[in-house]
């Protein structure tokens, strides 16, 4: 009988490991995932006015992805015209000012390479020179250490000519909404192939 009685705890002790591995790798995954999310934000088209900007769905602002997708959105309309894409930004900053080194900031980045934003939708690459694909597409992420800071968040957006993605923070005002903090999008990206004079 003490055989049986041995065997029989070895195997409840075996059964329990095996239970608590189970929960252990459960709760390590969940961990593990919580935090990496990824949104798709899609735009029918780029807004030529700050009306329409105004009118695109995600301009409720709700969610930090919202913003940070409109924040690419609003730097497309930089190469066509400088004001609108400002008063697009401002509309994003809400009780935070677009200040005149913002805008300085913008202005000095844009030199020659007005196709940085439109690196960040969905089938733009330097082999067809930044043309995205339709519908334009964002993919807004975040990571663990997105919401570090209470009230604020940092999410990245992938650009078809850069390796790693690029960070935009956003801060969340008194009446729920989400706005730009900071936006760190106009890095340097690979050249389009059309601009490589030894291709």
């Amino acid at each position: 009988m003490a055989f049986f009685d041995n065997l029989k705890r070895q195997a409840e002790r075996k059964l329990k490991q095996s239970a608590q591995d189970a929960l252990k790798k459960g709760i390590n995954k969940a961990v593990t995932n919580m935090g990496n999310k990824s949104e798709k934000i899609v735009i029918a088209d780029i807004p030529q006015s700050l009306e329409q900007f105004k009118a695109l769905p995600q301009a409720d602002l709700s969610t930090p992805f919202k913003t940070a997708a409109l924040t690419v959105v609003a730097l497309c309309n930089y190469p066509k015209d400088r004001q609108l894409c400002f008063d697009m930004l401002a509309f994003l900053k809400g009780p935070a000012n677009l200040s005149g080194v913002d805008k300085q900031f913008i202005n000095d980045r844009f030199m020659d390479k007005d196709y940085v934003p439109r690196s960040y939708f969905e089938g733009a690459t330097p082999e067809n020179s930044y043309q995205p694909a339709l519908p334009y597409t964002i993919t807004v992420s975040d990571n663990p250490y997105s919401y570090q800071n209470e009230g604020y968040a940092t999410l990245y957006i992938k650009s078809g000519g850069a390796d790693s993605a690029r960070q935009v923070q956003l801060r969340k005002a008194k009446d729920g909404k989400w706005y730009l903090w900071e936006q760190f999008l106009l890095s340097d990206i690979r050249k389009p192939e059309s601009e490589n004079p030894w291709a």
